[in-house]
């Protein structure tokens, strides 16, 4: 059954003038430390940045708080399988609040997309529970 249902489109532009003017503040306050790696490996830094900003966005979307509720930006986290395929872990409040709308006997799973068209960067997140095994 479907627990929540999130999207964001994110400015490439907007997130690279932010970088250019907050730098590691910016970096630091929003991007864990395996996403800040990921990103700066890659040629369209500003991009892998503006994909995963607009991932936290539609997460916190999708657990039904925004970002204004006391999620934490860095309590929701978006790492890549080795396929490529990008998946959401959350942490803190994020993940209690996850457990709070999973039902009982159900676990409950994040999956997420992201794509970017130059200037603009999406993200889509739908939250799954799947009775337990």
């Amino acid at each position: 059954m479907i627990l929540g249902i999130g999207t964001d489109l994110a400015n490439i532009e907007r997130i690279s003038a932010t970088l250019d003017r907050f730098g590691d503040r910016f970096r630091n306050r929003v991007f864990t430390e395996i996403e800040q790696a990921k990103a700066e490996r890659r040629k369209d830094i500003a991009g892998t940045y503006a994909k995963r900003w607009a991932a936290k966005e539609a997460c916190s979307k999708a657990l039904g708080t925004g970002l204004a509720m006391g999620i934490s930006w860095k309590d929701m986290s978006v790492t890549n399988l080795r396929s490529g395929q990008p998946t959401m872990q959350v942490t803190g409040w994020a993940k209690e609040r996850l457990d709070e709308m999973t039902p009982p006997g159900h676990t409950a799973v994040i999956h997420v997309t992201l794509t970017d068209d130059h200037p603009w960067a999406q993200a889509f997140v739908v939250i799954e529970a799947r009775p337990a095994a």
